[in-house]
C-alpha cells in the first residue's frame, strides 16, 4: 500500500431496494459520492456475492434457506459480500480502511435466526474469513446502531478475542470485559438535545470503546454505524451529524494507533434518504484524510 487509501464498497442494488427501509434510502447514491471520489485517497469497489461456503461457516442451512425465501433480503448476498471484500482489501494492504454500504443489515442475525431488518451477519462473516485466510485473530467492534446487536453478540459471546461494545438500552459488562453494553441514558448524562448531547455521546464512545480497544490491541476495528439514532429517524435519540463525524475521526485516529489504521465502517440502520446523503460523504472524507 503506497499511501493512505479508503475503499468504498457499493453495489447498485443497494440504491434500488433496502431491507432496512423496504424502499430506497440510498436513492441518492452513488451520485452523492461524486466529490468524495475525486480524492486520490478514495477508491470505489463493486462487490460480488458472498459465497455459500463462507455462509455455512457462520450460519445454518436453515437460516440461508430462510434468507433466500425472503424477498426483502434480495440484497443480502452483495451486502455481506461487500463487507467481506472490504476486510480482504484491508488485510492485503490495498487499502487502509473502508466504508461498506449494505442493502440488508447484519447485527440482528445469529447462527440460526435473522430479522429486525437483518439477513446475514456481515461482520461475523468478515471476521471468520479474515481469521482463516489472513491469520487475523483479535477484533474490536463498536456498534452505535439504535438497537442491540443481539446476533453479533450471540455469535461471539464466548470468544475472548472479540471486543464487542454496543450502545443500546441497557448496561452490561461480561466478567472478562470483552462484551459491553452502554445504556443511552448513561451516555446522555441527562441531556436530551443540542450540541451538548453530541459531545456527551462522543465522549462516552471514547470512554467505553476507545479506551478498551487501546488495551485490547485488535488486528482490525469495526464500526457498525447506524444513523437511525439521528433526530427524526426511527431510532431517534437526538443525535446529529457532528456526532457521527466526530466518531469517524476518533475511530480513524484510534485505528492508526492500535492496528496500523485497519478500520472497517459498516453501514447499519437508518431510513431517511436525505440523512444518508447528508451524513455519509463527510464520514468517508474523514476516513480518507491523512493522519496528522
Amino acid at each position: 500500500m503506497a499511501k493512505h487509501t479508503t475503499g468504498v464498497f457499493y453495489h447498485p442494488s443497494f440504491s434500488r431496494r433496502s431491507y432496512l427501509t423496504v424502499g430506497t434510502r440510498l436513492a441518492g447514491f452513488p451520485d452523492a459520492l461524486c466529490n468524495v471520489l475525486k480524492s486520490d485517497n478514495v477508491r470505489m469497489y463493486e462487490p460480488g456475492s458472498v459465497s455459500r461456503e463462507l455462509l455455512l461457516k457462520v450460519h445454518t442451512p436453515y437460516l440461508i434457506d430462510g434468507v433466500k425465501g425472503d424477498p426483502l433480503c434480495s440484497t443480502a448476498w452483495h451486502s455481506a459480500g461487500g463487507v467481506a471484500m472490504a476486510g480482504e482489501k484491508i488485510a492485503e494492504g490495498e487499502i487502509t480502511n473502508a466504508f461498506a454500504f449494505i442493502g440488508a443489515g447484519g447485527h440482528h442475525s445469529g447462527r440460526d435466526f435473522f430479522g429486525g431488518y437483518c439477513c446475514f451477519n456481515d461482520v461475523a462473516l468478515c471476521i471468520v474469513n479474515l481469521r482463516e485466510k489472513y491469520g487475523f485473530r483479535r477484533f474490536a467492534i463498536l456498534d452505535t446502531d439504535a438497537h442491540h446487536g443481539d446476533g453479533t453478540r450471540s455469535l461471539f459471546l464466548d470468544d475472548p478475542d472479540i471486543l464487542h461494545v454496543c450502545f443500546c438500552g441497557t448496561n452490561y459488562e461480561s466478567p472478562d470485559g470483552t462484551k459491553v453494553d452502554v445504556a443511552f441514558s448513561e451516555a446522555f448524562g441527562g441531556v436530551r438535545e443540542g450540541a451538548a448531547l453530541n459531545d456527551l455521546y462522543l465522549a462516552s464512545v471514547a470512554r467505553h470503546f476507545a479506551s478498551r480497544a487501546g488495551d485490547f490491541r485488535p488486528d482490525l476495528i469495526f464500526w457498525y454505524f447506524g444513523f437511525d439514532t439521528h433526530q427524526g429517524d426511527y431510532g431517534d435519540i437526538g443525535l446529529t451529524g457532528p456526532c457521527y463525524w466526530g466518531i469517524a475521526h476518533l475511530m480513524r485516529e484510534l485505528a492508526g494507533k492500535v492496528c496500523g489504521g485497519r478500520l472497517e465502517v459498516v453501514l447499519g440502520g437508518g431510513s431517511r434518504t436525505e440523512l444518508a446523503t447528508h451524513l455519509i460523504p463527510p464520514i468517508i472524507e474523514r476516513l480518507s484524510a491523512s493522519r496528522r
